[in-house]
């Protein structure tokens, strides 16, 4: 069976519900193999009616905990979930603890609850460069919401802004991650801000904080949209802050009630900015990936050494090296380019 048939079959059979076979797609999806682009190929025009939620903040805030009540939310109404939950892959060993399996127990007996945790494998970001592709699948396997925790690594969590449908920043209370989250521009990315722990004490008051300083210079998500559109500058949004405390489920029906209601107006122009950054991000990460196999195949692989050497040892910048290199791949280079230029002084 070719991987085109193959991927065909996964597609088929996600479609009509079966989980094992969604997880081994979602292996497929993480190792990048040529049977999930043979099956993303057939899902992708069918896909497009999950709401997906990015979770996102500074670890120890208190995500995973805040995810596994939003399931357990999501589930009260009858509805099915779906959670990607990207934990940071070892530099060393490449290994991942994978807690989340730990920490969302409550739901593993639960079919409607598919909990998929995600390794980064190094990408910087805060997300598995899988993560859209997965989100994806679980899409055309019916699930209606789905929610992509960060690894929460600090200051590169931004880009969960640019493939979530609905961006969640959450803050933990007297932590100091409220000035960390300026910093990395989570704030500003932020469709909704979620204070967690919410009966500790200074809760409240990090919660009047932010809403005070979300106010200044920001105006409503529609109004931004609109001066976009204009071709004006657009201000910053001014997300809803809200209050919770996941253990107790204070404060989770008001979060998810937030979410239906954004996912209600996904037909509307105020999500449309979203769907163009994440096509965007699409876009990026399959060109990437296609550039990186390209330079890695083995007919420029001792090319690209050459010029690898030739920087090490500076004899060659890299910006000079990478028109080099897409020179090669256009098959505009030489073939006798094994050394690299070099200035006149030094070939005398």
């Amino acid at each position: 069976m070719t991987a085109a048939d193959r991927g065909a079959e996964l597609a088929e059979r996600v479609r009509a519900g079966d989980r094992r076979t969604l997880a081994r797609l979602l292996t497929e999806i993480e190792n990048r193999s040529a049977v999930a682009e043979s099956a993303l190929r057939v899902l992708y025009p069918v896909v497009g009616g999950a709401h997906l939620v990015g979770i996102t903040g500074a670890p120890g805030a208190g995500k995973s905990t805040l995810v596994a009540a939003l399931a357990r939310a999501v589930r009260s109404t009858g509805r099915p979930a779906a959670v990607l939950a990207i934990d940071p892959s070892s530099p060393i060993t490449g290994g991942a603890i994978l807690g989340d399996r730990i920490r969302m127990q409550e739901h593993a007996g639960d079919r409607d609850v598919f909990i998929r945790s995600m390794a980064s494998r190094g990408h910087a970001g805060g997300l598995a460069a899988a993560s859209v592709d997965a989100a994806a699948a679980l899409d055309a396997a019916g699930f209606p919401i789905v929610f992509m925790e960060t690894v929460g690594a600090g200051q590169s969590e931004v880009e969960v802004a640019s493939i979530a449908d609905t961006t969640v920043v959450v803050e933990a209370p007297e932590m100091g991650d409220e000035v960390q989250a300026i910093k990395a521009g989570l704030l500003e990315v932020a469709d909704i801000v979620v204070v967690t722990k919410g009966d500790r004490p200074g809760a409240q008051r990090t919660a009047a904080q932010l809403r005070a300083m979300l106010t200044v210079g920001a105006t409503d998500e529609a109004e931004a949209i609109r001066r976009a559109e204009a071709g004006g500058r657009r201000r910053p949004k001014r997300p809803q802050v809200l209050l919770v405390t996941a253990p107790t489920n204070d404060g989770v029906p008001e979060l998810l009630a937030a979410l239906d209601r954004r996912a209600a107006g996904r037909d509307t122009a105020m999500l449309q900015p979203a769907r163009l950054a994440r096509a965007a991000a699409q876009l990026d990460a399959v060109m990437a990936e296609r550039l990186r196999a390209r330079i890695r195949d083995g007919r420029h692989r001792h090319r690209i050494d050459a010029l690898l050497v030739a920087i090490a040892g500076h004899e060659l910048d890299p910006y000079a090296a990478a028109d080099r290199v897409m020179a090669i791949l256009d098959g505009d280079e030489p073939a006798n380019d094994a050394e690299p230029d070099r200035p006149a002084a030094d070939r005398a």
